[in-house]
């Protein structure tokens, strides 16, 4: 039965002998989660059996469970499958590949009929609780209880407490536990009446998010010499000082044209700026050039003749 969860219904005679569905523990997850069989003795005892998924006579042999225990955990397990398939979306239903063994089946199997209606009993039952709830929706959390009534609370109220953070369903309580999905179900039920659980309330202040379709056409190609896009950041920085009161950006400049073949690449030239690198200034005659190149000093030359004539005192040039 395809679904949420869905499952496997195993028949043999017109009887169901096993039911498996992923949304409720199974035998092997009873066994291991209830303490009576360890990780590695149940490594061991799948070693021991040769490739066999359900080690009934391996349990038995080492004296972990008895014949008649294993009987009743697997037919709990299979009630509590067709619980969780009901309780959950049925799409559709098609027949399995026969070579396809069951997991964990009863000798004795029952008929479809009486299981369902075992099934429809017990939603019915959850559905008539003052605070009904589903086995894979609502999360509960612990309310504000006083230590002294936590302390009173019996054993299996305690450990639902232990289990309920926000995150977890009672059917990811009753994997964590290992027990049935109907019996932590209708324990969450009961306490929410009791005001020991409660249900975080969604937040309904929270503003709807508007998603729209991606284009379906095709995407038209950039023509060459187009400028490219504008930085995110350099709009942001530009529409800042718009905003304060700045002139608008520049016009982006169009793009160099590519040198012609057979000449060397031009180096980048350095644009200025308040965070450029300033070079020292050089002091004047700090290389000692001008003193190499000065031509040197003559004795005696016509400028200094004229020079010393302009100066020579006459009786009639007034001075």
């Amino acid at each position: 039965m395809s679904g949420k969860p869905g499952g496997v219904f195993h028949l043999r005679d017109g009887c169901v002998v096993a039911v498996e569905s992923p949304g409720a523990p199974g035998a092997e997850a009873r066994l291991l989660r209830s303490g009576r069989v360890s990780g590695e003795q149940w490594a061991e005892l799948l070693r021991e059996a040769g490739g066999t998924r359900w080690p009934e006579a391996g349990l038995i042999a080492h004296g972990y469970a008895g014949a008649a225990q294993l009987r009743v955990v697997c037919v709990m397990a299979m009630q509590d499958a067709v619980f969780a398939v009901v309780a959950g979306d049925v799409e559709a239903c098609g027949p399995l590949d026969t070579a396809y063994e069951p997991y964990a089946p009863v000798a004795l199997g029952e008929t479809p009929g009486r299981l369902l209606q075992d099934a429809a009993r017990k939603l019915a039952a959850v559905a008539a609780l003052p605070r009904p709830v589903r086995p894979d929706r609502e999360r509960p959390v612990p309310a504000a209880v006083p230590d002294e009534i936590r302390e009173r609370l019996p054993p299996p109220q305690r450990e639902l407490l232990a289990h309920a953070d926000g995150r977890r369903t009672a059917r990811d309580i009753a994997f964590a536990t290992g027990l049935g999905v109907y019996t932590v179900t209708v324990g969450i039920a009961r306490m929410l009446g009791e005001e020991l659980l409660e249900l975080p309330a969604e937040p309904g202040s929270a503003s709807r998010v508007t998603v729209r379709d991606l284009p379906t056409g095709a995407l038209r190609q950039r023509p060459p010499g187009a400028p490219h896009a504008l930085d995110p950041d350099v709009f942001s920085a530009l529409s800042v000082a718009v905003a304060a009161g700045g002139t608008g950006p520049p016009a982006p400049r169009p793009d160099p044209a590519p040198p012609p073949a057979g000449t060397a690449p031009a180096l980048p030239r350095r644009e200025p700026g308040v965070n450029a690198p300033s070079l020292p200034r050089r002091e004047p005659g700090a290389s000692g050039i001008a003193e190499t190149l000065a031509p040197e000093k003559a004795g005696a030359s016509w400028k200094g003749f004229f020079r010393l004539r302009h100066r020579i005192w006459t009786p009639d040039s007034g001075t």
